[in-house]
């Protein structure tokens, strides 16, 4: 499937919003690139990579259910869900859908710089839409355990900037496309849930 946008190529005529918007983005990730946060580099690139294919959230969800509560059960089962619609809408459409360098490394110190590099392109950040699938998921059902998950889906999602494998926006994108994701799935299952209950009573009534 060819890229419908092209981030990498000029458009012609005036576009100065989006030349502005990509400099903008460009500064704030030179910003995180160089600034020193203290113990950031023992935490962010290990957070990361745990991240990878999903490992930190399925560890979390298991964790979730593991305490017994029925709650939990559906806030973990939710998260999961989650975060597969959302996995499937990043590899799907978003990133055939936006050509898009990752950023260079010449400003990122090396001790943050991930082992393997993603070969991917940058837009949007597949990490960022499942850590806030899986946070907003969990959330929707427990507004309590959402607030326990809600600064390590955070932590995640910053820390792609902080390694150098995103922009900002990539990061943003995948956020709100996660967080997206989540909403539709909470629709989905309120739905079958309104029409179980109709059939139930249309059940009871004949």
């Amino acid at each position: 499937m060819t890229a419908d946008i092209d981030l990498t190529v000029p458009l012609p005529g005036r576009h100065a919003l989006r030349e502005n918007l990509l400099k903008l983005d460009f500064r704030l990730f030179e910003t995180a690139a160089t600034r020193h946060w203290p113990g950031a580099e023992r935490v962010l690139p290990r957070l990361s990579r745990s991240a990878n294919h999903g490992v930190l959230w399925m560890a979390t969800a298991a964790a979730l259910a593991a305490t017994g509560s029925p709650r939990a059960r559906r806030a973990a089962v939710q998260g999961l869900a989650s975060l597969a619609v959302a996995s499937a809408t990043i590899n799907t459409v978003g990133k055939r859908s936006v050509r898009r360098p990752r950023p260079v490394l010449d400003a990122v110190p090396l001790v943050r710089q991930l082992k393997r590099q993603p070969i991917t392109t940058s837009f949007p950040s597949g990490h960022a839409a499942s850590a806030a699938a899986f946070a907003t998921g969990v959330a929707l059902e427990s507004a309590g355990l959402g607030v326990v998950v809600a600064p390590i889906a955070f932590s995640v999602a910053m820390s792609r900037v902080y390694t150098g494998v995103h922009f900002p926006s990539d990061v943003l994108a995948g956020a709100a496309m996660g967080a997206g994701a989540a909403f539709a799935v909470r629709t989905l299952v309120r739905a079958r849930e309104r029409s179980a209950q109709r059939n139930s009573a249309t059940a009871h009534r004949h």
